[in-house]
């Protein structure tokens, strides 16, 4: 679709890329500030009906969950390789998981990891507490695709890059689709906007940091757009304008 917009329309650029390479992909098409910055973090609904990617645990297929399947380490592999200890940080730090542990241990249990929906099965099994609603296996799945793939990283180098890429007046929106990613938006404008800095609450005298954004706004969907499309009920779009100050590198982000 975006290559077929492109076609079209000469103002439309398409790079198969993360968002952490913002500033780099900009300058190879020669721009170094813009108007504007739009991240949808969410992944694409196309994304997830596909079983061969591997995001699903509702379809069978292989254990990938890489958003770029031409680079990189899948699950699969990384599974055959982690330890338990690991794998159960990594389901408490990125899905939240309070069974973290236990669950884990089941998975490593496993003789192979070729079948989302076996592993899905084996972490329902696995589960001891089943939310009304909420397969079982919804955060530690979460959890292993933010981690294969980076994606707090690359939320945390976009939102730096966007200090120096937008323009006086130029305006920041961010939808995010879970907490995480969330709380790391709204942590960083707050930092930015109000110029105040978490390591700066001690100190008896704060420096006096810059103010890059004007105060944001958050905007979740509407009741006729969930009923349209239940994938929205999660979603939040956080906006804010960058300020006339300029751009200090020292600072921090």
């Amino acid at each position: 679709m975006a290559q077929e917009l492109a076609s079209k329309d000469s103002r439309v650029h398409v790079v198969h890329d993360s968002f952490a390479t913002l500033t780099d992909s900009l300058a190879a098409m020669g721009i170094s500030e813009v108007d504007g910055l739009m991240a949808d973090l969410g992944i694409s609904s196309p994304q997830i009906d596909d079983g061969s990617r591997g995001f699903s645990f509702m379809r069978d297929g292989a254990v990938d969950m890489r958003m770029d399947t031409s680079r990189g380490q899948s699950v699969a592999e990384w599974l055959e390789q982690v330890d338990d200890e690991t794998l159960a940080n990594v389901l408490y730090e990125f899905g939240e998981e309070r069974h973290s542990r236990r669950i884990a241990r089941a998975i490593k249990q496993m003789d192979s990891y070729e079948s989302t929906l076996e592993l899905a099965e084996v972490i329902k099994e696995a589960h001891p507490n089943w939310q009304r609603g909420k397969h079982p296996a919804t955060q530690s799945f979460q959890a292993m695709r933010i981690f294969i793939n980076n994606e707090l990283g690359d939320v945390d180098d976009f939102l730096a890059q966007s200090i120096a890429i937008l323009k006086s007046g130029g305006q920041l929106a961010v939808i995010s689709f879970h907490s995480l990613e969330d709380r790391r938006i709204k942590q960083f404008l707050q930092r930015h906007s109000k110029g105040q800095y978490p390591e700066d609450e001690n100190l008896p005298m704060p420096p006096n940091r810059p103010r890059y954004f004007s105060k944001p706004k958050r905007v979740g969907p509407s009741k006729a757009e969930t009923s349209q499309n239940p994938r929205a009920r999660s979603a939040w779009l956080r906006m804010a304008t960058r300020t006339d100050t300029e751009y200090q590198q020292t600072a921090a982000p």
